[in-house]
């Protein structure tokens, strides 16, 4: 198994960094008298924040855990370009070894050479290559933090994505764009909703700075930015010079003057309002995220095939659905030819973690009384259910099926001893 990862790709998604990456695991494999079966990519994705997901290193820790790809080869072990495109937190090292190690004989191989997962070394040499990786990542994080805070109190523009409002030098006025915001910041403190302003601006054809079409949340993010009045914001928060405790002035030219900004500012609840754009951005409140609604949200993964006949490993998220017996779905975002019943998704789910068999885990006495009863809330149940799934790979549904198949939900234990098929050998 060949796996490569890049946290950023400088060239727009182009993936040049993970083609290298594999070329490298060829010439290493080769090297080694070892032939490589399958390959595994996560282009653009980082190893080191919680939550963001990583669909190539999941199938990886599937695949290495029953022991044969989804052609039926055999896997002996794992070819990477250095340990820290596999891991860089201490959850991920222990997921992979665990995998890896399920079954004898396997190897580690990297351009160093051949490594022994098996041997207390080579368990010590993976536990100082993350703790090394830990540090850097730290002490990258610190540095660019600072180096956005120096910028910042300069006065010096976003280096993300243009503003919309903005040339591309974030410095001059786009002269349409501006007077869409000069005007949609005027029609609101008039009183217009912000929904009906983004319908305006759909029906003038007005795009985003990526193409996407407005809506009533990213019309609030541009009215709201403190950019449209001159002010310098950073992490959510205005910064104030140390002496007049004033606003920083950023160095490009505002769209309206600071009274205009305040006003429109004043017409929204504090939790609608960002300071910066982004669906990341803190909000000024530093309200937190809304609780989860539904049972399975953030545990399935899409098992529809791709062209190259991998699984699309997407994550499945709720939204709407059209009837009484499934008044929500949950829907692969990347394809979009994954979809299931919402409240089947969620009953499979309890029914995997109830069957005490299958999970090889157990829940206590008080833990089942309290939410068979109704008691426990979703956020407990969700973390009983991250203990014990490292995610569900949804199958699709077959067309013209009515009745609830459970089995469609098939569950990536953390125990990776269930994840295993009986009877499959190296």
């Amino acid at each position: 198994m060949s796996y490569a990862r890049t946290s950023e790709d400088v060239r727009p998604r182009d993936g040049h960094g993970v083609r290298n990456q594999l070329r490298i695991n060829e010439r290493t494999a080769y090297g080694q008298g070892c032939e490589i079966v399958a390959t595994y990519e996560d282009n653009g994705r980082s190893a080191s924040r919680a939550g963001v997901a990583r669909p190539g290193f999941d199938r990886l820790i599937v695949d290495l855990s029953r022991g044969f790809t989804d052609r039926g080869q055999l896997i002996e072990g794992v070819v990477c370009t250095a340990d820290d495109r596999l891991y860089r937190r201490a959850d991920d090292l222990a997921r992979f070894f665990a995998a890896l190690t399920g079954r004898p004989g396997r190897i580690y191989v990297d351009p160093l050479g051949i490594k022994d997962p098996y041997s207390q070394e080579g368990l010590l040499q993976a536990v100082r290559s993350l703790e090394a990786a830990v540090t850097e990542t730290r002490t990258r994080s610190r540095r660019l933090t600072d180096w956005h805070w120096a910028r910042a109190v300069e006065g010096v523009p976003h280096s993300g994505p243009r503003p919309f409002g903005w040339q591309e030098d974030r410095i001059t006025l786009h002269p349409d764009e501006a007077q869409f915001v000069e005007r949609a910041i005027l029609d609101r403190i008039g009183g217009k909703a912000a929904r009906a302003i983004a319908r305006d601006w759909c029906d003038l054809g007005v795009t985003g700075t990526r193409g996407g079409r407005p809506n009533a949340q990213t019309v609030t993010q541009i009215m709201t930015a403190p950019r449209v009045c001159g002010y310098r914001a950073n992490r959510g928060e205005l910064l104030l010079v140390p002496e007049t405790r004033q606003p920083v002035l950023g160095q490009w030219e505002p769209i309206v003057p600071p009274d205009q900004w305040h006003a429109v500012c004043a017409t929204f609840s504090p939790g609608s309002l960002y300071h910066h754009r982004g669906s990341g951005a803190p909000r000024r409140t530093g309200n937190e995220r809304t609780a989860p609604r539904h049972l399975a949200t953030g545990f399935l993964r899409c098992g529809a095939e791709r062209r190259d006949g991998g699984a699309c490993r997407g994550a499945l998220c709720a939204q709407k659905g059209r009837s009484k017996q499934s008044p929500y779905v949950y829907t692969c975002r990347s394809c979009g030819r994954c979809s299931i019943s919402g409240p089947l998704a969620d009953q499979a789910l309890e029914r995997l973690l109830f069957s005490d068999a299958q999970s090889g885990m157990r829940l206590s006495g008080a833990e089942r009384q309290s939410w068979q009863s109704g008691e426990m809330g979703i956020e407990e149940k969700q973390r009983i259910i991250a203990s014990a799934f490292v995610c569900c790979v949804v199958r699709p549904g077959v067309k013209g099926t009515h009745s609830w198949d459970h089995s469609r939900v098939e569950p990536v234990w953390r125990c990776l001893d269930q994840a295993a098929p009986a009877g499959a050998s190296v």
